[in-house]
């Protein structure tokens, strides 16, 4: 991110507000709408939410989903959340429809920029705030953008990767980088991150860029663009950087066949269920933890004071700013703070309520889980 912006940084340690404990999700289906209420004033007022899949993350539907439906619940207020399953033209009827219910602010994280555009436009038509929610949607129009530091996600991974390298004693390496979806803003930002980060080692000599893919975010298209590059290297890969643990599992799927497994350090992002398993495993060296209930937190709050009418407490709270590279326009944004995760620190994702022991630790699991000190509840 450039210099010229200007960012609002939670800290992930910091303690979150009551209304974001965790809660189990009730219904995380693909489709299907999740909303509650109370009464007094918020009777009629609705927040609505969409989802862009269940598949190039978990935490969609295992984390914020959970956290967003109670935040708005215990501040008496109606939520509609809705996951679009991948599918634009579906996002775009979600988003109709909810503009046409009436909903009184608009939540998205988007598929891409211009079914994600599209929407903000209609929200703004019919004299709707909207929030950007992890993802930017380019020349969107968002009144307001909730994220992390996605820069700073893909320098964790960057340095993460080099220490990982510099662990096996590896002072020179030949490295791939398997990016996510090039249609996601997110993308580009994790691997400015890791350029960034690399950048010095590289530019020496003592690092070689053999290899440079996107893998969609998915674990099969990151695993075959991996095997095309592992082919034409003729096997002389030392470091991958993954942009997420999805795309790292199918990486480690084809180091796997290879026998290789655990001997070439491969990066990730997400804390996810099979990351942690992977970096138990010492087939993965590293994730990067964001934990979703600080994103959730802010977001909520924006969404609340919102449709409370209270757009000075809002702006208050979004007092950074993200430059939109289409509009040229800037974004009132709150960004929150990620932690790069590998053995040592595993325990912190357990210990913040992101993860369950129950769901890691199975199997040949619990006793690395044990090994690693990783808490129990």
């Amino acid at each position: 991110m450039s210099s010229g912006n200007k960012r609002r940084v939670l800290p992930v340690l910091a303690a979150t507000a009551s209304v974001l404990v965790m809660a189990a999700c009730g219904n995380s289906g693909s489709g299907s709408g999740s909303s509650s209420s109370s009464g007094g004033n918020a009777k009629a007022k609705t927040i609505g939410v969409i989802l862009p899949d269940t598949t190039t993350s978990p935490r969609w539907e295992a984390n914020d989903r959970p956290s967003l439906s109670k935040a708005f619940t215990d501040a008496g207020f109606k939520s509609d959340i809705q996951n679009a399953g991948g599918d634009k033209s579906k996002f775009g009827t979600i988003c109709s429809g909810m503009i046409n219910e009436g909903v009184s602010v608009l939540m998205i994280v988007n598929l891409d920029s211009d079914s994600g555009g599209a929407c903000l436009k209609k929200a703004a038509a019919a004299g709707i705030k909207s929030i950007d929610y992890d993802r930017l949607t380019l020349g969107g129009g968002a009144s307001y953008y909730v994220s992390f530091d996605n820069v700073e996600v893909g320098k964790l991974q960057g340095e993460g990767l080099q220490k990982c390298l510099e662990a096996e004693n590896k002072t020179k390496a030949n490295i791939v980088y398997i990016n996510g979806d090039p249609a996601d803003n997110n993308a580009a930002l994790f691997k400015s991150g890791y350029v960034e980060a690399l950048k010095p080692k590289i530019d020496s000599g003592d690092y070689k860029l053999v290899g440079d893919q996107s893998g969609f975010w998915d674990a099969t298209k990151a695993g075959t663009a991996f095997q095309q590059l592992y082919t034409q290297n003729h096997g002389k890969i030392d470091g991958v950087v993954s942009a997420n643990d999805t795309m790292a599992g199918g990486i480690i799927a084809r180091l796997t066949q290879d026998g290789v497994a655990g001997k070439v350090p491969v990066t990730g992002q997400d804390a996810s269920v099979g990351g942690l398993q992977q970096i138990l495993a010492g087939n993965q060296c590293m994730t990067v933890y964001k934990n979703t209930s600080l994103e959730a937190d802010a977001a909520s709050k924006l969404a609340i004071d919102l449709v409370k009418g209270d757009t000075s407490a809002a702006d208050a709270l979004a007092s950074g700013s993200v430059m939109d590279t289409v509009s040229k326009q800037p974004v009132k944004s709150v960004l929150a703070t990620p932690v790069a995760i590998t053995t040592a620190n595993i325990a912190q994702p357990f210990k913040d309520g992101f993860q369950k022991y129950s769901d890691v630790c199975t199997g040949d699991f619990v006793a690395l889980c044990k090994k690693y000190n990783v808490p129990t509840s």
